[in-house]
C-alpha cells in the first residue's frame, strides 16, 4: 500500500465501504509483512492457524497492547532501529517498547500533521506546552509523554513550555507568552492528569485567572486519574474556562502503540476514527465484534506500524461505537465513546500513571 497515497486523502472523509477496502488490503499487506520479518509475531500466526490469503478487519489476528511489554516485538533489524518508544509506568512496572525506523517514525508525524491540521489549521501557531522540557532529554528512548510532546511540536512557532524541571507552574514565563502573543490564536497541548493538577490546580491555589483569547487547547490521556477524583469532562472544560479563559477544549484517544493515529473530539463530542485508522468493539467474553451501542473492548487498526507488528491491537479500554458516517458534526468514519478500563486492566497510558 502507498501510504503517502492514503495520506493525501481528506482526514476524514472516507466513507465506509472506501474505507473498508483499503483497510482489507493494507491490513493483509501488513500481516503479511510481519509475518514474514518478526519471528515472534509469525510464530503467533502459526498457532492461531492464520491463512496468508486476503483477511478483513475482523479477521486480521490483534495482538493485546500487553504483548510489547513482554516481547521485542520488531519487524526492522537492529541497526535500523531509529527511535524506541516507550509507555509511561511507575517504578517497578512493565513499559511498552516500540521500535520505529526512520520512515515509519515520520509517517507518524505526517499522519498527526493531517489530523490536527482539521482542527487548528496548517499554519504553526505559538504553542504552550504545559509540561516541562526535561521530558524531552533523552530523544532516542523516551517515553509516550515526549513523543506526544514531539508530535505537537511541529504545530507551534514558537514553542514554551509551561512548567519548569521541578513541574511547578512557571507564572512568569506562562504571563509573558501570553503577553508577547496577546491578540494572536494560541495553542495549548499537554496530558489530562497533568493539565489539571499543574496548570488548573495551581492557578485555583495561587488565585490567579489568565485570558487565553482566541485559543484551543488539545488534550489526550490521564482521565482515570481524573475520574478518581470525580472530575468530568464537563467539569475540566468549565475550570479551564473558569482559570484561563479557554473556551475550545478537545480531547484525543491514543497510546505508545500507534503513535501518530490520534482520535480526535469533534465539536459534538465524539472521539472519531481518521482515514489512516480504525476501530472494532470487541465482547470481552469471545472476541465477538459489537454493534454498534454495544459496550465492549476496543481494538485499534492502522495502517501506518511498519516498523513493528501494531496494526491491529487489543486495547485496555472500555468503550461503545456511536455510529459511521452519520455524526452530526459530518466528519466521515466510526465514531465512538470510551466507558472506561478492563477490570484489573494494569494502570497504563500516556500520562495516567503520572504521580509527581
Amino acid at each position: 500500500m502507498d501510504y503517502d497515497a492514503l495520506l493525501a486523502k481528506d482526514p476524514f472523509g472516507l466513507a465506509r465501504s472506501e474505507k473498508r477496502a483499503l483497510f482489507s488490503e493494507g491490513l493483509t499487506e501488513l500481516t503479511a509483512h510481519h509475518r514474514a520479518h518478526c519471528p515472534p509475531y509469525a510464530a503467533l500466526l502459526d498457532v492461531l492457524g492464520t491463512p496468508e490469503g486476503p483477511l478483513s478487519p475482523e479477521e486480521v489476528p490483534f495482538l493485546p497492547v500487553s504483548a510489547f511489554k513482554d516481547l521485542e516485538l520488531r519487524s526492522i533489524p537492529e541497526k535500523q532501529i531509529f527511535k524506541t518508544v516507550t509507555s509511561s509506568g511507575t517504578t517497578g512496572q512493565r513499559v511498552s517498547k516500540i521500535y520505529l525506523d526512520a520512515g515509519t517514525s515520520a509517517n507518524q508525524q505526517k499522519t498527526l500533521f493531517r489530523i490536527v491540521s482539521q482542527l487548528v489549521g496548517p499554519e504553526r501557531l505559538p504553542l504552550l506546552i504545559i509540561d516541562s522540557k526535561k521530558v524531552l532529554r533523552d530523544r532516542a528512548m523516551f517515553s509516550a509523554r515526549g513523543a506526544g510532546i514531539l508530535g505537537f511540536s511541529i504545530f507551534g512557532s514558537p514553542m514554551r513550555y509551561a512548567l519548569n524541571d521541578d513541574m511547578e507552574l512557571d507564572v512568569e514565563a506562562v504571563e509573558s507568552f501570553l503577553e508577547e502573543y496577546k491578540g494572536r490564536k494560541i495553542l495549548l497541548f499537554g496530558f489530562t492528569f497533568m493539565i489539571w493538577k499543574h496548570f488548573c490546580q495551581a492557578l485555583r491555589e495561587k488565585g490567579l485567572r489568565l485570558d487565553f483569547g482566541d485559543s484551543v487547547l488539545v488534550h489526550g490521556g490521564g482521565w482515570k486519574k481524573l475520574s478518581n477524583e470525580a472530575v468530568s469532562p464537563a467539569e475540566f472544560k468549565q475550570v479551564l474556562r473558569d482559570v484561563a479563559g479557554i473556551w475550545r477544549v478537545v480531547d484525543y484517544y491514543g497510546m505508545a502503540e500507534q503513535t501518530g493515529c490520534v482520535y480526535l473530539e469533534c465539536p459534538e463530542g465524539h472521539l472519531h476514527a481518521s482515514s489512516y485508522s480504525d476501530i472494532l468493539i470487541r465482547r470481552p467474553a469471545d472476541h465477538g465484534v459489537c454493534a454498534v451501542g454495544e459496550p465492549g473492548v476496543i481494538e485499534v487498526l492502522s495502517l501506518l506500524p511498519k516498523s513493528y507488528p501494531g496494526h491491529a491491537l487489543l486495547t485496555e479500554d472500555m468503550g461503545v461505537l456511536l455510529g459511521e458516517d452519520d455524526c452530526p458534526c459530518g466528519w466521515k468514519g466510526k465514531y465512538f465513546t470510551i466507558t472506561g478500563r478492563i477490570p484489573k486492566a494494569e494502570v497504563r497510558g500516556c500520562s495516567d500513571t503520572y504521580g509527581g
